[in-house]
């Protein structure tokens, strides 16, 4: 009989290792195999929780959303005006919680699947949705008129440094990242973010 609490500890595992797989070998060349030795444990032990390797992946991108998702919560937790809510919004989705090599290696790995995985592509709608939302609502709240517009080029601007990320030999450089969104919302609002 298994330990209670053993299924999330182990599928937590699976996920780290086909996080940590990514980033050292790319998305292709992490077989199940391969995930399950990172993990230290057999692959029958990967089948056991995950039905497969797609499973597994999509699991996996539903941590990286959720982990976002908690980042970005536990930073609005903090915020009090507009402004405090706009800058938790970007300092989640940029910061050194997520912002990390294995982070960006992984991201990336996905979004290049999206366009031919429906499955990935759903929860990437999802994940895409929430940081639109979570702009636009304290720019609202500012009176920004044109806070559809401002927060679409945000959100370009902070995919774009992710994919630059992954595309770097020096990797994130999350308080340069998070300078490059601040002069972009101090040029367009008018503001001296820092």
């Amino acid at each position: 009989m298994p330990k209670l609490g053993m299924e999330e500890i182990r599928r937590r595992q699976l996920i780290e290792a086909t996080i940590a797989s990514i980033h050292e070998v790319g998305f292709a060349e992490s077989s199940l195999s391969r995930i399950s030795a990172k993990a230290g444990v057999s692959t029958g032990i990967v089948h056991h929780y995950f039905e497969d390797k797609a499973e597994l992946l999509e699991s996996t991108l539903r941590a990286l959303g959720t982990n976002l998702r908690l980042c970005v919560v536990r930073k609005l937790n903090g915020a009090r005006t507009p402004l405090e809510r706009l800058l938790a919004v970007i300092d989640g989705n940029i910061g050194t919680e997520q912002f990390t090599p294995e982070g960006v290696s992984a991201w990336l790995a996905f979004w290049a699947q999206v366009p031919t995985n429906p499955r990935l592509a759903r929860i990437q709608n999802v994940i895409i949705s929430r940081l639109h939302d979570n702009l636009v609502h304290p720019l609202k709240l500012m009176g920004r008129k044109d806070a559809e517009e401002i927060a679409r080029v945000t959100e370009a601007l902070i995919d774009g440094l992710w994919l630059r990320a992954a595309l770097s030999a020096d990797g994130p450089d999350s308080a340069r990242a998070r300078r490059l969104v601040l002069d972009y919302l101090n040029a367009r609002l008018d503001l001296k973010l820092k």
